[in-house]
């Protein structure tokens, strides 16, 4: 795909790796300045965010799962430009897209951990749930500025990024117009009528289970034996948009669970007359999809988490190189050395500079707000500082690799540290539950 005069498309190398002194050339040059951070485009953003995160809150409290938003805003935005006289550009759009999709991930961190603060009956105000939210957002995108190199530049065409990349897609189509807007309509249209009929009328299922067939409906129930395929639009398109070599990956990675994992599990664990865990049932009355649940699922968590640190360990370089900036900028008042519009980071002796705000402020809010001593405070923000700093980094690589964000399974692990880390400094019964739950509220923002 190449720029061509009358329908700009996305340069040949955009998700290729860059051979030794190719530059990738980005689809508004860096010498080319048009509208971006305009009013127009923040308050489209800051309406799509409310709207969206009202479902997103909905369904996550209602299904325990929260839709990411950012491909229906980047479609929205598109759509709604040509309401205006002068059509927003695709770096308008881009702010839309960017504010709006906040929606889902950022109450995602909250539903996940405080209704379980009125499940038990443990007090809660408003403003500690306030405050949460609004130190977790500041936290998680502080610490994810010094990667954005690494993961965007030194990482050009090593990840997929499947989502952003089907933002990209949507938003150059949309602006381009013509044939290759046509295609975005007719895909939309023929993607909302399956799945209008999948919803409506159930002519057939969304999750496809090999159970329909007599002969493995046997197998599934005989040695939890069960392949599952999602036959959903969205989830068809992110795999022909990603392409085959990632979807396979991800394929392996189910496969290996349910095929191999999960009756493994079961092989191993059916003799046992008592639950093992925290599971509510020995393993031999289990289905296959609650030994998922209940043991397999920790297993891929663990290796998001291993793939996370991994991550870490490589963009090491890179980190230290950032901050190290960052303390030069701050101790000896020298500026960052001018660097094209579409490379050029935030100072990084501001974003230090908030980081420590921001940390202060998590120190004041649980000194004042949630614990009763100062110790528990300080300890309450050394959990909060490395878990977010290393779960950020987990999230962003997952969100490279394939589009999801494991939030929910961070907020378990979160959970369970932060539990475990406060019972032993001595902090337990209701203000140890009232403060590992906040953590997790913030930490879990962070990483969305």
């Amino acid at each position: 795909m190449e720029q061509q005069n009358g329908g700009k498309r996305l340069p040949a190398n955009a998700y290729k790796v860059l051979g030794p002194g190719e530059t990738y050339t980005p689809y508004v040059p860096s010498d080319r300045i048009i509208p971006e951070a305009t009013a127009r485009a923040v308050v489209t953003g800051i309406l799509m965010t409310v709207l969206f995160t009202a479902a997103a809150a909905y369904l996550g409290l209602k299904i325990g799962q929260v839709f990411e938003a950012a491909i229906p805003i980047a479609i929205l935005a598109v759509g709604l430009s040509g309401v205006f006289s002068r059509r927003n550009t695709i770096s308008e759009n881009v702010i839309i897209q960017s504010i709006g999709s906040a929606s889902g991930v950022v109450v995602a961190g909250m539903i996940f951990t405080l209704p379980a603060i009125f499940i038990l009956d443990l007090p809660l105000r408003f403003y500690q749930t306030f405050l949460a939210a609004l130190l977790g957002g500041f936290l998680g995108i502080l610490f994810i500025i010094p990667l954005r190199r690494y993961f965007v530049k030194e990482q050009h065409g090593h990840l997929p990024f499947p989502e952003g990349t089907a933002i990209a897609e949507v938003l150059v189509t949309g602006e381009s117009g013509g044939e290759q807007a046509k295609v975005l309509v007719k895909a939309a249209i023929i993607g909302g009528i399956y799945d209008f009929c999948i919803a409506t009328f159930g002519l057939w299922r969304e999750v496809a289970s090999s159970r329909v067939v007599p002969i493995l409906a046997a197998a599934a129930d005989r040695a939890k034996l069960v392949v599952k395929v999602n036959v959903g639009a969205a989830v068809m398109g992110l795999g022909y948009i990603i392409g085959l070599r990632y979807a396979s990956i991800i394929a392996a990675g189910s496969f290996l669970s349910w095929l191999v994992l999960i009756p493994t599990v079961w092989y191993f664990g059916r003799h046992l007359g008592i639950p093992v865990g925290d599971a509510d049932v020995p393993i031999a009355q289990m289905s296959a999809e609650q030994i998922f649940s209940n043991y397999v699922r920790h297993i891929g968590i663990g290796g998001i988490a291993a793939a996370g640190i991994i991550g870490i360990l490589k963009s090491s370089k890179i980190i230290v190189q950032a901050f190290s900036v960052g303390f030069k900028q701050m101790f000896s008042g020298t500026a960052e050395t001018a660097a094209e519009r579409t490379d050029r980071d935030m100072p990084m002796a501001h974003v230090i500079g908030g980081i420590i705000v921001v940390l202060l402020a998590v120190l004041l809010f649980f000194g004042f707000g949630v614990v009763d001593t100062w110790r528990f405070a300080a300890l309450a923000l050394l959990v909060v500082a490395v878990i977010s700093f290393l779960f950020t980094t987990v999230a962003a690589r997952a969100i490279a690799i394939v589009g999801v964000n494991p939030v929910s399974g961070m907020t378990l692990m979160t959970l369970i540290l932060s539990s475990v880390i406060l019972v032993k400094a001595g902090l337990s019964g209701a203000a140890g539950m009232v403060s590992a739950l906040i953590i997790g509220g913030v930490v879990c923002t962070a990483l969305s």
